[in-house]
């Protein structure tokens, strides 16, 4: 399920029979995505796909991340739940990729401990999904199907087999797909992944961006021969085409599963106990990965050319979370040097959290200290505003003030009333103009760039139905609201106002209009809550 197709459902409830989503994308506890995935359950069952939980981390697992996983599923409740064989931090930095895990009995260990921790948490099984590869590790005893059985084993999860990434490892090292097939128990795949790829000199590339070759079609037979017709989603992740497309993939897929029989019932023993994992030499290695990823050396055994695959991915990752946070900064830099800023920024400043629309969240202070900003002085304070703009697009949901949750209170007890912000809602104020730039970078608004950038300019940023926005704010409007957020009450803060007026002498604009900008306030969903003398 991509965002350029929900509009599609929500109108047309399209003849898909479920719908996955990556879990990452959905932790947020508010905001348009949170709200359309509640809608679309109603309609459809419902996949979680998780990239971030990066079960083969030696250092890294993220116990705050496995709650908000908790929580998503317990109020979606989902028909599956899946994550990666991989790993994607180390100690203190996620990497934001699904790594390449040694495959021996320490890793084995290692991942079985987690897995079962995330099954115990979640109370349910879940699918672990083998991943394409672009290096092997030299230190691997066992094939990957072998590792994903011996894991199944020793927890009771299942498999999502992605047939794709079995024929991207078969072009990139020489293995044998339909060996892999053979490797894993009738039983034990409970979902099937199908996705295009792409084929570049270096390597073939999961991409996810074409339409399902002819090799994973024949693959894909083979698969439903061996584990039955088991529910089979078809991935396509950039380029996103209409989703006809799609929908005709979906209905080959479906033609193909019909000539067999229905999906084996998982046949696995119950989760046993494993050892202690024993994982310094794997935290190691993955410690060198990381290394290599954001220096450029590689580690001994490994293809350089190769692993600058993934060296792309993580900078690539920094760049698009980067740019959809601060889309007007990376306008007022050009692609080029955002795409350098980014790659500086990720290097410098590390981030513990899985979740990437988290990744900007210090990205304003970089720029405070950056020197090849510097003759953009306001450029800083432009990421500080776009960034509450993003924080406020995943607030929480909660009910707006309205007028007549007012009209009753006498004008003293009005007075002496406070409020409480909205989740979305935050004042903002810069000693530039950037209020003015940002909304000259939105075409609808018609806008004029500000012909001096070195004046004062604040803001109420909101969140108008789905849609976080920028009010413009006046000087005594900014110094009611900030007042208001500091938690002052309505007679002060409407004193401040007209104080702000009395003293602007002749340069000051229209006189602050009491009802006027309570009106505006209340529309812009700026308060949540109103405290009176009474309680």
């Amino acid at each position: 399920m991509r965002a350029p197709h929900y509009r599609d459902f929500l109108d047309g409830r399209p003849r898909a029979g479920w719908l996955e989503v990556h879990t990452e994308n959905y932790l947020a506890p508010g905001g348009r995505d949170a709200h359309l995935l509640r809608r679309l359950r109603r309609d459809y069952p419902v996949s979680l796909h998780g990239v971030g939980l990066g079960l083969g981390s030696a250092h890294g697992f993220a116990p705050a991340h496995l709650e908000r996983v908790r929580a998503l599923v317990a109020d979606i409740d989902p028909f599956l739940v899946s994550e990666h064989l991989c790993w994607g931090a180390i100690r203190g930095r996620q990497l934001h990729d699904l790594l390449p895990l040694v495959l021996d009995d320490a890793a084995l260990d290692l991942v079985a401990s987690r897995v079962q921790q995330v099954q115990e948490a979640l109370g349910r099984r879940i699918l672990i999904e083998n991943v394409s590869t672009y290096v092997r590790w030299p230190g691997d005893a066992m094939s990957e199907a072998g590792f994903l059985a011996a894991l199944a084993r020793r927890t009771g999860c299942g498999v999502l087999l992605d047939v794709n990434n079995l024929y991207v490892n078969q072009c990139n090292h020489g293995e044998d797909a339909l060996a892999a097939l053979a490797a894993l128990p009738p039983g034990i795949v409970g979902e099937i992944h199908l996705g295009g790829h792409l084929v570049t000199p270096a390597a073939v590339i999961d991409h996810h961006g074409a339409a399902i070759a002819a090799p994973v079609w024949a693959l894909y037979e083979a698969a439903l021969a061996r584990f039955g017709a088991v529910p089979t989603l078809i991935e396509w992740d950039t380029d996103v085409p209409p989703l006809d497309v799609l929908l005709a993939e979906a209905d080959r897929a479906a033609a193909l599963m019909q000539r067999h029989a229905p999906a084996m019932k998982a046949d696995l023993p119950a989760p046993q106990a494993g050892p202690a994992p024993v994982a310094e030499t794997l935290a190691a290695g993955q410690a060198e990965f990381a290394a290599a990823l954001l220096s450029g050396a590689a580690p001994a055994g490994l293809p350089p050319q190769r692993l600058a695959i993934y060296r792309g991915n993580l900078t690539g990752g920094w760049t698009k979370a980067l740019r959809a946070a601060f889309p007007v900064v990376a306008e007022l830099v050009g692609d080029d040097f955002f795409a350098a800023l980014a790659a500086e920024y990720g290097r410098g400043h590390p981030t513990d959290d899985p979740d990437l629309n988290a990744f900007g969240a210090r990205f304003a202070a970089f720029l405070d200290g950056f020197p090849h900003v510097a003759e953009l002085p306001y450029l800083p304070d432009v990421a500080r505003l776009e960034w509450l703009l993003h924080r406020a697009y995943y607030a929480a949901d909660a009910r707006s003030l309205a007028p007549g949750d007012l009209a009753h209170l006498s004008p003293e007890a009005f007075a002496a009333s406070a409020v409480t912000f909205n989740p979305a809602a935050v004042v903002f104020a810069s000693r530039w103009a950037v209020v003015p730039l940002w909304l000259a970078h939105q075409p609808e608004r018609g806008v004029p760039f500000p012909a001096e950038i070195a004046q004062a300019s604040a803001a109420l940023v909101h969140r108008a139905g789905w849609r976080p926005d920028v009010l413009a704010l006046d000087a005594a409007n900014y110094r009611a609201l900030a007042l208001l957020e500091q938690g002052g009450t309505m007679g002060q803060a409407l004193d401040a106002a007209l104080d702000v007026d009395q003293y602007a002498g002749e340069n000051a604009g229209p006189a602050f209009d009491v009802a006027a900008s309570l009106a505006q306030w209340l529309a812009c969903g700026a308060f949540a809550g109103l405290r009176t003398p009474a309680g």
